[in-house]
């Protein structure tokens, strides 16, 4: 049964008419409270993958729960509706259970809490916030193993639970979740910075109701709300025609970590009135291993609006005012809706491939704004053991990649899926770690080639100076990320351990418990993005500056049709030459270009990428989508 929420003064909030000035204002004062949360946080939390990497997501949401200012959408709403209890002023609720929050948070790592914000006796709003915890126990350092086949071996399950009550902490309920870390003090320390910021936003909005007023203050955040389902209506329309043909698109992650890939997403996507609707009947079902993602149909519509507002009109404030003109299907039993207790712990890839997929989709409609396939990922570099002194130390990082080519330009060079995500500063690394950075550059050529080039992946070289194991999480090992409307793929991820004693070992995208010596030296290359565009209509010029700023090799430049001298100018007459001959040879340009069918890779891969091909996936008969898991 919903939440009872407990209101002392039952006085309905009046809608009011709100001057554009007052509306400015009060937009920016939420917008600048948002970005206090996160400042609050990076300077009192200790792990560095929120420190330092800023893996967190501060929202603050009207009284119904609909996120306002934000970065991840709300969750607020389906938490009322789920949490059987009463919710009281003073009160702070946590969780980091997925299947508790309907995949409001995607896997044990991410501690979710929210607070309701009371004033005079009413509910006026909501602040929330989650964060990447280094670790929450399970059977791997970092909480997150490749190969887990159920929930309970990835760390410690809380489902909602009033962690403050009234003002005043729940110490036994915190010390239990604390107990079941291996980085007690890190976690402790951020669970109190995440706090911190949740009193933080209570303070700026109970701040904005002294200057505006209450009703001026509901209404403003009502009208937010308003000019933003207005815009995406308008943007929606204009990318989605309303017509009988569905257009269809599909995208893989590569393998499951137990040898098994690669898993396709399937999304169809049309038009009804207003409403677009995203279908993913199609979609394959839940992997026995730990890359299922249960996707959160609202934490779909953030995504959605995030990259559409972006592409289109990023002044446009991105909240959750355009949810009714979104409908998402998703069939339970699949990788992107699996049934209790399924893994989860390496969602991330699945994760970021739907921006791929709502690219591909979105694009067919409106073909001069398709984006290329890019750094759809956050891949994780995990590294731990004891050091000399007999201290346990313990490192998760988040890589970078290239983002595609894209209509207005090239795709930035080691950036990561998320644009408010930072890197870790090599000095920071090599000083609380037993690790040394001895290379950390993009990688030339990564970016397909394109009249707009897609973004470069990075190479980072982590020495090793202490016996230690490492974790990775990556994909786009066997698949490229994909070019459009002629451009080409990017280049693919790699994994290299070059040990002490010289010799070389191409590590798997997804692998755990991998011993590390002092002296040996983990080469972790990411995959860059896809071009944008026919790369014969590049400037020469263009990639002859590229070529000299080291984005581009010499014998890159020939994908270019560019022909460039050895002090790497552009030879004119052999650069045209090259392009009329390379124009004549290639045929048709098609809108995608995936760098060859799933067999083809699979029958290359031994031989580009020196590791065996995935077998086929095999789904157990209870995680198929027959009729009667599909009609629960």
């Amino acid at each position: 049964m919903p939440a009872k929420i407990i209101q002392t003064n039952p006085k309905p909030f009046e809608r009011v008419e709100v001057e554009p000035i007052t509306l400015d204002l009060i937009e920016n004062a939420l917008r600048n409270a948002r970005t206090e949360m996160d400042a609050v946080l990076f300077r009192t939390a200790m792990s560095p993958g929120i420190r330092e990497q800023h893996d967190a997501f501060p929202m603050i949401a009207n009284s119904a729960g609909k996120m306002v200012v934000g970065q991840f959408g709300s969750f607020i709403w389906g938490f009322t509706e789920g949490y059987d209890g009463d919710i009281e002023e003073g009160d702070i609720f946590l969780t980091n259970d997925p299947y508790s929050c309907n995949g409001a948070v995607s896997h044990l790592n991410d501690w979710l809490t929210m607070k309701p914000i009371f004033r005079d006796g009413r509910l006026v709003a909501w602040g929330a916030m989650f964060g990447h915890l280094t670790d929450v126990g399970g059977r791997v350092p970092g909480s997150l193993p490749t190969d887990a086949h159920m929930i309970y071996e990835e760390g410690i399950q809380i489902p909602p639970v009033k962690i403050y009550r009234r003002g005043e902490v729940n110490q036994e309920v915190l010390n239990l979740c604390l107990r079941n870390t291996r980085t007690e003090e890190w976690n402790r320390s951020d669970f109190n910075a995440i706090v911190a910021a949740l009193r933080l936003a209570e303070r700026r909005v109970h701040e904005i109701c002294d200057r505006f007023g209450d009703d001026m203050f509901y209404s403003a955040m009502e009208d937010m709300l308003d000019r933003n389902y207005q815009a995406m209506k308008a943007i929606i329309h204009m990318v989605i025609p309303e017509s009988q043909n569905k257009f269809y698109f599909e995208d893989y992650i590569d393998d499951d970590g137990i040898g098994m890939g690669p898993y396709k997403v399937a999304c169809s996507l049309w038009r009804e009135g207003d409403v677009a609707i995203f279908d993913f009947e199609g979609t394959d079902p839940q992997s026995v291993s730990s890359v299922n993602f249960l996707l959160n149909e609202e934490m779909f519509k953030m995504f959605l609006g995030a990259f559409t507002i972006n592409l289109f009109d990023p002044q446009i404030l991105f909240n959750d005012g355009f949810y009714p003109l979104v409908e998402v299907r998703i069939p339970k039993g699949t990788i992107l809706k699996p049934v209790r207790p399924a893994a989860l712990s390496c969602r991330t890839h699945m994760l970021g491939r739907i921006f791929d997929i709502m690219g591909g989709l979105l694009g067919q409609g409106a073909p001069d704004a398709l984006n290329a396939a890019g750094f759809s990922d956050s891949p994780h570099f995990m590294y731990s053991g004891y050091n000399k002194d007999g201290e346990w130390y313990q490192l998760y990082q988040i890589g970078f990649g290239g983002i595609p080519g894209r209509p207005v330009g090239d795709g930035p060079d080691g950036h990561s899926l998320w644009p408010a995500f930072m890197n870790v500063p090599n000095e920071f690394l090599e000083a609380y770690f037993p690790l040394r950075i001895v290379t950390y550059e993009t990688i030339p050529d990564s970016g397909g080639a394109g009249l707009h080039r897609g973004g470069n992946g990075v190479s980072l070289g982590y020495q090793f100076l202490e016996p230690g194991e490492i974790s990775i999480h990556d994909d786009r090992w066997l698949t490229y990320p994909w070019g459009v409307n002629g451009g080409q793929p990017g280049g693919r991820s790699t994994k290299l351990m070059v040990r002490k004693d010289g010799s070389k070992e191409h590590l798997p995208s997804k692998c755990d418990k991998v011993k590390v010596e002092p002296g040996d030296t983990l080469y972790f290359n990411t995959w860059g993005g896809g071009g944008w565009g026919d790369p014969l209509k590049r400037d020469a010029w263009k990639v002859a500056q590229d070529a000299k700023r080291g984005l581009v090799s010499r014998e890159g430049a020939f994908r270019y049709g560019v022909v460039l001298r050895d002090d790497l100018t552009v030879d004119e007459g052999e650069t045209k030459r090259l392009r009329e001959r390379m124009a004549g040879e290639r045929g048709e340009i098609g809108m995608f270009d995936r760098g060859g069918t799933v067999e083809e890779l699979k029958a290359r891969c031994k031989a580009e990428t020196h590791l065996d091909p995935p077998s086929a996936p095999v789904f157990q008969k209870w995680m198929r989508r027959d009729a009667a898991v599909a009609a629960e």
